[in-house]
């Protein structure tokens, strides 16, 4: 675990930066997907957005702590990265044939 506060939102940003590259894939495919797909791509991408959101509430919070709030709220922060990483997984995986590379 990334123990000071400026390394820690380096690199939470990078994970972010890099799950917007999933995301961005995801959009492609949903755009080239059939319409009866396209609507349920298009929900499960909104729900990604929503995901990342919060994500982004946390660092925003996370930034604002300071001392013991900064490390109680990493922890938070952590849990909100990982629902959102493993959300972004799971719809890769489960449309990993439509996902151009």
């Amino acid at each position: 675990m990334i123990g000071k506060k400026s390394e820690y939102n380096e690199k939470i940003s990078e994970r972010l930066k890099e799950l917007d590259r999933e995301i961005s894939k995801l959009e492609k495919a949903a755009d080239k997907a059939v319409e009866a797909v396209k609507a349920e791509y298009c929900q499960q991408i909104t729900d990604l957005f929503l995901r990342k959101a919060k994500v982004h509430e946390q660092i925003d919070k996370l930034h604002k702590a300071s001392g013991n709030a900064w490390e109680d709220m990493k922890a938070g922060t952590e849990l909100s990265w990982e629902v959102f990483r493993d959300s972004v997984e799971r719809m890769r995986k489960n449309n990993s044939n439509n996902i151009p590379g």
